[in-house]
């Protein structure tokens, strides 16, 4: 039947998922890869890990290939959805309709369809905020209206999600967790980011629709998390970002580092070598002051993988902190440098932070690769 089809699709991409976590990030994609042209699911998983990848790289190429491979995902959604007839199309200008009107399946196919909120989620270091693909591909003018367009029909479409959930003609459906894991990651995603932006922008925005409630966001997030869901662990780590990274960033306010230890401790037990969880794991010891522990942990996230090496310059970044804090500016420079040569983030930045470091060098110290900062500071 179609839930049980459902129902395996998404234990497979659990599996998928757990794959992924265990730092086994091409096993994850060559799983899921069979099924991705008839499963919504294993593609919208799919193209959510190459979302990732592609915002970690910010390669040109990841990028293209990642959101033609989220346009595959939403054009398969397209043909779960529910048809409309005239009679359907009548009946909801007089009635609202309810989730008991849809298979489990039609349900699904309506919460990603309008594209890249899944992986929003992912944590990134000193780069870009959270962009869409679509945005990325194409800078010029039209290219962004239109790319607000979607992100506006997505906003709508989780708002309608939610409504129906909490609608008193809710049928909950053997997989109906994983539905509503889904609604609560992308309202609270909404929510949270769009409380977050300048208040001139948003009263901009709220004029053509949009509102977010921090509160609201974070209650939705932490619920998702809390439940067994295929898109609990996306909860979670777009809420450590939030706690570890972004009040710090955007000074919003004071962070709340109890909840982000006890969101990370389950995952962390559970995936001790998880990239992802090592690196938060250091960022906590990093604000709670705890510089030595906080390096052995980003060393830690560095020597559990060699497959993604983005997550080596999240912790090179980090790690080049550290020593600054401790004010030990050869090895902050060596870090710095170490970006500047492999990461595309910012070049300036790292260039920056070289020349800074190397101005801290004594008169009689031997400066690496005979650099000048002088001439560092130019080039910048």
């Amino acid at each position: 039947t179609p839930e049980s089809s459902l129902h395996e699709a998404l234990d497979q991409c659990m599996t998928a998922l757990d794959l992924f976590l265990t730092n086994q990030f091409s096993e994850a994609l060559s799983y899921l890869k069979p099924r991705t042209k008839e499963s919504m699911y294993h593609s919208l998983t799919y193209a959510t890990i190459l979302e990732m990848q592609a915002m970690m790289t910010f390669d040109p190429q990841d990028i293209l290939l990642a959101g033609n491979m989220m346009k595959e995902a939403q054009m398969l959604c397209q043909r779960h959805r529910r048809k409309s007839s005239v009679t359907d199309s009548f009946s909801s200008l007089v009635n609202r309709p309810t989730l008991g009107q849809f298979t489990e399946a039609q349900a699904a196919s309506s919460r990603p369809r309008k594209g890249q909120l899944s992986s929003l989620s992912s944590p990134r270091g000193p780069g870009p905020g959270v962009h869409h693909l679509f945005l990325l591909q194409d800078e010029n003018m039209v290219s962004f209206i239109k790319g607000g367009i979607k992100v506006r029909n997505s906003y709508q479409t989780y708002k309608e999600l939610d409504s129906l959930v909490q609608s008193s003609q809710y049928c909950k459906g053997e997989n109906h967790p994983h539905f509503e894991g889904g609604v609560k990651l992308g309202v609270g995603a909404f929510n949270l980011t769009l409380s977050m932006l300048p208040t001139r922008i948003l009263r901009l925005l709220e004029f053509v629709g949009f509102s977010g409630n921090k509160d609201y966001g974070l209650l939705q997030l932490e619920e998702g998390a809390s439940g067994h869901s295929f898109r609990a662990v996306l909860c979670v780590m777009l809420l450590l970002c939030y706690h570890t990274f972004l009040t710090f960033v955007l000074g919003t306010g004071n962070v709340n580092i109890e909840e982000a230890e006890k969101l990370l401790k389950p995952y962390l037990n559970r995936y001790p070598k998880g990239a992802i969880f090592l690196f938060f794991a250091g960022r906590i010891e990093v604000i709670k002051g705890n510089i030595d522990a906080a390096i052995r942990r980003f060393e830690e996230c560095c020597e559990a993988q060699q497959h993604w090496k983005q997550f080596h310059h999240m912790c090179y970044w980090e790690l080049m902190w550290c020593f600054t804090y401790k004010g030990q500016w050869k090895m902050s420079y060596f870090y710095a440098d170490l970006l500047s040569k492999e990461n595309c983030w910012s070049k300036a930045t790292y260039i920056y932070m070289k020349a800074a470091y190397l101005s801290m060098f004594g008169k009689e110290e031997y400066k690496p690769f005979g650099d000048d900062e002088v001439e560092l500071f130019r080039w910048v």
